[in-house]
């Protein structure tokens, strides 16, 4: 009789340490915030830029507050392509970030062009930096796009063939490295409400847009995080959720400017769009179950 218990015993034994050694290997959450079109120039039509950079430093001084692992800037910096103005007052807030906090600048339609070429890529670059590139943190492969040149591609197709296999080689060596999660970052949503939808300023042509789901799923992808819209839509592809967060700059459709803050676990990624009249104090990674909140209470 003990004999038959002894390989029964072994098994819950082996369970047990399998879950401890498995816990003991799980990294340590964080997380980032994610801030959209703060578009300098956009309440007043390019006429002043001072209620933008209420908006915007505003939101940094959120940042700086609670202390993200890093910061992604969905596009659409300023409101008009090239102003010297604009570009110079969104580099004088953004610098206030602090430089302990990575920050990513991604290209918008509003800092390219809404038909991109190669004057106006060159041009962002000269200022920005790379319109696309990756990042790595704490287990997650960050892959940034120019979502211009995919959406209007007619003057920038050289650009936009470069860039598909830059894709393909940086999801092939991010997969092989057994990431937490792949997640792309860039301005314009793949889709609104559902994949299939309609072709429209918002979103990218189905055309292209059935195509890169397909790679994605084909490499793990299953992050999607975009802006453009100037207001919040979160939909699903299967397991891919592209993730469209409303503005800090001027909100469109009766939203609210704010931002997203993004949790990263090893299974998932949580995430919650904050107004910024409704930001956050700090930022729960290990949040107390009801039980054991009740049971505090409780005991004071």
């Amino acid at each position: 009789m003990k004999f038959t218990r002894l390989p029964r015993m072994l098994g819950f034994l082996f369970t047990a340490v399998w879950l401890l050694l498995s816990a003991l290997r799980a990294a340590e959450p964080f997380f980032f915030i994610q801030l959209s079109d703060p578009q300098l120039g956009m309440f007043t039509n390019n006429r002043d830029f001072t209620q933008d950079a209420v908006n915007f430093e505003f939101a940094v001084a959120a940042v700086n507050r609670l202390k993200p692992a890093f910061v992604v800037i969905t596009g659409d910096l300023v409101n008009k392509p090239g102003d010297a103005a604009q570009i110079t007052e969104y580099r004088r807030i953004v610098g206030k970030i602090s430089p302990a906090i990575p920050v990513y600048n991604i290209a918008g339609n509003h800092d390219v062009e809404n038909v991109p070429n190669p004057a106006s890529l060159a041009a962002y670059e000269k200022v920005f930096g790379p319109d696309r590139f990756t990042f790595r943190h704490g287990g997650i492969v960050g892959i940034v796009l120019n979502s211009s040149v995919i959406h209007s591609p007619q003057e920038s197709a050289v650009q936009l063939a470069a860039q598909d296999a830059w894709l393909r080689t940086e999801l092939a060596k991010a997969r092989a490295e057994q990431p937490r999660h792949i997640v792309v970052f860039q301005h314009h949503p793949w889709f609104i409400a559902n994949a299939g939808e309609a072709d429209q300023y918002f979103n990218i042509p189905i055309a292209r847009r059935a195509a890169y789901l397909a790679l994605f799923r084909e490499y793990g992808v299953r992050y999607l995080f975009c802006g453009h819209y100037h207001r919040n839509a979160e939909a699903r592809d299967g397991e891919i959720e592209n993730v469209t967060s409303g503005p800090v700059g001027k909100p469109l459709g009766g939203a609210k400017s704010g931002l997203r803050v993004a949790i990263v676990r090893d299974d998932r990624i949580e995430h919650r769009y904050y107004e910024l009249g409704d930001l956050p104090v700090t930022v729960e990674l290990n949040p107390v179950a009801p039980k054991a909140k009740a049971a505090a209470a409780r005991k004071e």
